[in-house]
């Protein structure tokens, strides 16, 4: 397949990256993603335990996936967490060479991560925020669609639309993410201005992840019209149909507050859907394509099956 730009920056064989899914990138995961040739991504929380220390979380991920690796990886830091700038100051300290930063403003971080030498991509959903990102110095901007399962922009804006709209806006590479599982969401993706894909639901549904087996199941029975989003007012999430996203999407639809959306939602939602299977009581992130995962394989074939099916599909359509 195709080497772009995106794999001179990163140093990878294959344009292909694994989103940093914040309780669940972790080193065994990611490093299974890039011994076959792609990026994979660890998170501060990965791993850890419900009340755990995301520096020092961070810091054994980092370690580990150097044992597991000799090929480049990169670690996610969402910039809206109370711990990112002592995750930052982290992840300088060992000479990480590439940073993913989402959730708030690039130019928090990006000048102080350059400087030091790491090449920094930024998740946007706007052409404007993709401007940003390149004004501050980002090597690449992760252009997330509405399709994405987790935390979508406020615009809800189609992979579709959005990624071209991007590509013209731009002169660094364009990362496509959101709704993509095979090798089909890859050509249309490089056919609309991407040179590289993000994938997260799809690494969910790795033997590698440690995402909870009741997860899991509920991605390979999802269908078409298996996912919701939520949350609008505070922060619109795409999660999988299940017993907490329907309640909180009746209080989203009944006028309760904002408060009271803060209050149902608490703390640890995520966690407890994703690692402790509990879908009646925690948030069950999910892509809009998750009715197209029928199994649950090694990461190393997912990337060979999105490599091998590459040609396939440009094959058919030229």
């Amino acid at each position: 397949m195709k080497r772009t730009r995106v794999c001179d920056l990163l140093g990878i064989d294959y344009p292909i990256l694994q989103g940093g899914m914040l309780w669940l990138a972790t080193a065994e995961l990611a490093a299974a993603v890039s011994n076959a040739g792609g990026l994979g991504i660890i998170s501060s929380h990965a791993g850890m335990e419900k009340h755990g220390d995301p520096v020092e979380n961070l810091r054994l991920q980092i370690a580990r996936i150097r044992n597991l690796t000799s090929k480049p990886f990169g670690v996610n830091i969402l910039l809206d967490l109370q711990q990112s700038g002592a995750l930052v100051d982290l992840i300088l300290r060992e000479e990480v060479e590439i940073v993913v930063t989402a959730a708030g403003d690039p130019r928090l971080f990006t000048g102080v991560l350059t400087h030091e030498g790491a090449k920094v991509l930024h998740v946007v959903s706007t052409v404007r925020q993709a401007e940003s990102a390149e004004s501050c110095g980002a090597g690449a901007v992760i252009a997330e669609g509405v399709e994405a399962g987790a935390h979508v922009g406020f615009e809800e804006i189609p992979l579709l639309s959005l990624i071209p709209q991007v590509a013209d806006a731009v002169s660094i590479p364009v990362v496509a993410a959101g709704g993509i599982v095979d090798s089909r969401g890859l050509v249309a993706a490089f056919a609309l201005g991407a040179e590289a894909v993000q994938l997260g639901t799809r690494f969910v549904a790795a033997q590698e992840c440690i995402a909870h087996p009741r997860y899991k199941k509920a991605l390979l029975d999802a269908k078409d019209t298996d996912t919701m989003i939520t949350s609008r007012r505070l922060l619109p999430t795409r999660s999988v149909k299940a017993g907490f996203s329907r309640r909180l999407l009746e209080l989203d639809t009944s006028g309760a507050s904002a408060e009271d959306l803060r209050s149902f939602l608490g703390s640890g939602r995520a966690r407890a859907g994703q690692v402790e299977g509990d879908l009646e009581n925690g948030e069950a992130y999910c892509g809009a394509s998750a009715g197209l995962i029928r199994e649950i394989l090694p990461a190393a074939k997912v990337i060979r099956e999105l490599v091998e099916g590459y040609n396939k599909v440009v094959k058919r359509i030229t």
